[in-house]
């Protein structure tokens, strides 16, 4: 039978017209689009089964959390880990010992890898691991011979653990061949200096490592590991932390604060608070604040503390600032504020953020010029140029506070450039004020950025959230010739803003200068020396052949030459470290010469350093390994990556979206499902139209 070329086209248009045709048509596209949706809800059953066997295993387990083991297959059990912590304060110096206890619960041998924060500026010397009545002391080696050395140790069975710096407040710790039902505890020492600004001592001890966000142009290249695995269901205590506190002031204390956790205090005769945490034991995710205040008429003017070490002198002075008597007239400056509003900031974060900015907006004075910059992704300035601080302008500050959002990434590089480049006032006192938690990891472009561009501008850094970025905010300031502050939570905007504007209302003193009078040449750092602020002291670390003689401080205070003559002989303060301390203040200095000295010149310098001083840094690490195998070689090894839990007030959807970012089939169903009924329904309405209009075709 042959068919024309006509009645071929006209056939199965024909059959458009047919019921049953029409019928079977609708029952297939219906069959589609079920099938688009039910592989789509199949793909949402099994991610939010998958997040509620998760959410099950942890509450069935506590902190025992679930990973990958090592030859990355199955999903095995991590040790358990807890944090004893102890402080000693002694004035102006802090002595902590970190005991990081893990255990094996299994019945499998296993490693364990876990990274936490440790305050920028600390010096880390020893690390100790125990097993049962066994000790063994940590060396310091080059940080690729101590991973060497960590890994043979592994292969051949014995215990062995390796503390690593991934930034100067950031470490990694790994421990392995953990026997099943072992206990094995790691005992870190590191000293700090306590902070001290406004008549306040302040010592802060950060719990737990945030994210932190890489720009794209980092993200192939960057050595990522600043960011551990983190788990947001909550169930019990993840990284349960203990802690004891002494403090020795030297001076009577009116009062002692515990800012962000409980505390229980008991005091001896002899003027030493001790600390406890009041429910014995706290989840890491929170920085833990302690400040005291000396009694009215016991602040110190001259803290002083030195050591012999290895034929050298070394020594740590604190020269209290002159009196904080305000100058009859507040200078006329120009302001920059810049603020972060990227997803790390959600929650609590950006309200502390806004409200304080906010509080420096409404401080303002006509005669002062400001601007204000919001970054997040992407940034925006509220003026092209800064502005007098009018009300009208001040209102458009407010209303354009007001409607920031905390979403998308921490792209700060263009927001500082920003800050840094906008056209000065001539006479005016330029200070930029940065709002941020820190959450990035490429610190040294930033900090390379500042010292380029700085000019005659002063950077203040101010911290926002449960765990900032210590090592940015203070690296920053310092480079910015400024201060860090700190904002924990919403109670502390009032406080921490009026103290940090004093500061930038009335600076005490400028252009500060030192003269050595006595024995040899002394090395002094930091090397620029900061300019000071109402209520901060001058804090320096010395070393020299000989530290016997007279150190002259000079500087300009309200435009009026400022000196002391300080006397520094062998009887005063001796403890042991202060070497440490000095040798890490230089460190810091080498690793910011990147305009002076070569990747290659700068390692050098900081390798030789921290092996004369037994240190850990960006290029020495601490490793210690038992002599004798203990695990069969014929028994599999497991563990891994121990996570962590967020910050408090972080929110894991602004940070790392709901769902897993994978590709799968099911968005590809919905869409194919979404096609079909389209399809249907342009079918349906142009055979509805030829039908009703009874035009010549298909159907007559």
């Amino acid at each position: 039978m042959s068919v024309s070329p006509e009645t071929d086209l006209k056939m199965p248009l024909k059959s458009l017209c047919n019921p049953d045709f029409v019928k079977d048509m609708l029952l297939t596209l219906l069959a589609a689009v079920m099938t688009g949706v039910s592989g789509s809800m199949l793909l949402i059953i099994l991610v939010f089964s998958w997040g509620s066997a998760q959410a099950e295993s942890a509450e069935r387990y506590g902190a025992q959390l679930q990973l990958r083991s090592l030859n990355g297959q199955s999903i095995e059990m991590a040790p358990l880990l807890n944090t004893e912590v102890s402080i000693e304060v002694s004035g102006m110096l802090a002595w902590i010992k970190v005991e990081q206890v893990f255990t094996n619960p299994t019945r499998s041998w296993m490693e364990g890898s876990y990274q936490f924060p440790l305050p920028e500026g600390s010096a880390v010397e020893r690390m100790k691991m125990e097993i049962g009545d066994r000790q063994i002391e940590g060396v310091i080696e080059e940080k690729a011979a101590a991973k060497r050395i960590f890994k043979k140790a592994r292969a051949e069975g014995k215990k062995a653990s390796l503390l690593t710096q991934q930034r100067p407040n950031i470490f990694t710790l790994a421990a392995t061949n953990i026997a099943p039902g072992e206990t094995v505890r790691i005992n870190i020492e590191y000293q700090q200096r306590v902070h001290y600004s406004g008549k306040r001592f302040e010592l802060r001890f950060p719990m737990v490592v945030a994210p932190r966000y890489l720009p794209k142009s980092l993200q192939a290249t960057e050595d990522n590991q600043i960011s551990p695995p983190y788990i947001a269901q909550r169930a019990g205590l993840i990284n349960p932390l203990s802690m004891e506190i002494d403090i020795d002031a030297g001076v009577p204390l009116a009062e002692v604060i515990s800012h962000h956790h409980k505390m229980v205090e008991q005091r001896d005769g002899q003027g030493v608070v001790r600390l406890k945490l009041a429910d014995g034991e706290v989840e890491a995710d929170r920085d833990l604040v302690i400040s005291w205040r000396p009694e009215v008429g016991a602040e110190p003017e001259l803290a002083l503390f030195r050591e012999h070490w290895q034929e050298e002198d070394y020594a740590l002075l604190m020269l209290m600032p002159p009196d904080a008597s305000k100058p009859d007239e507040i200078l006329s400056r120009e302001l920059i504020f810049v603020i972060d509003h990227s997803g790390s900031m959600k929650g609590a974060s950006i309200l502390q953020a806004k409200a304080a900015l906010r509080m420096a907006v409404r401080r303002l004075k006509v005669r002062d010029r400001f601007n204000l910059i919001a970054f997040n992704s992407r940034s925006e300035t509220l003026f092209s140029s800064p502005q007098s601080a009018t009300r009208n302008n001040q209102k458009r500050a407010l209303d354009f506070i007001d409607q920031l959002r905390a979403s998308g990434g921490t792209e700060m590089m263009p927001a500082l450039e920003l800050a840094l480049k906008q056209s000065e006032e001539a006479n005016l006192l330029r200070q930029v004020v940065f709002l941020t938690d820190g959450s990035l990891g490429n610190e040294q472009e930033l900090f390379a950025l500042i010292q380029h561009s700085l000019g005659q501008s002063r950077l203040f850094t101010v911290g926002i959230g449960s765990a900032p970025n210590s090592h940015f905010m203070q690296r920053a300031a310092d480079f910015g010739r400024g201060s860090f502050s700190y904002i924990g939570d919403q109670s502390g905007v009032t406080l921490t803003m009026q103290t940090l504007f004093e500061k930038l209302e009335y600076p005490s003193m400028r252009n500060i200068q030192l003269e050595w009078r006595g024995k040899g040449q002394i090395e002094v750092e930091p090397q620029r020396l900061p300019d000071l602020y109402l209520g901060e002291p001058l804090q320096l670390a010395l070393k020299g052949d000989d530290l016997e003689g007279r150190l002259i401080v000079t500087g300009d205070r309200d435009g009026k030459p400022w000196t002391r003559d300080i006397e520094i002989s062998r009887g005063q303060n001796h403890r042991t470290g202060v070497h440490s301390l000095w040798a890490r203040e230089r460190i810091k200095t080498v690793m910011a010469s990147t305009a002076t000295t070569t990747q290659e010149e700068r390692r050098e310098q900081v390798l030789q350093l921290a092996m004369d001083h037994k240190l850990i840094s960006a290029y020495t690490s601490l490793v210690a390994v038992e002599k004798r195998p203990v695990r069969p070689l014929d028994e599999d090894l497991q563990g891994g990556v121990i996570p962590v839990s967020l910050p408090a007030g972080w929110s894991p959807k602004a940070v790392f979206g709901r769902l897993p970012q994978t590709a799968t089939t099911g968005p590809l169903y919905l869409l194919s499902g979404v096609l079909l009924i389209l399809l249907a329904w342009l079918v349906y309405g142009i055979g509805s139209k030829m039908s009703g209009k009874q035009k010549p075709g298909f159907c007559n």
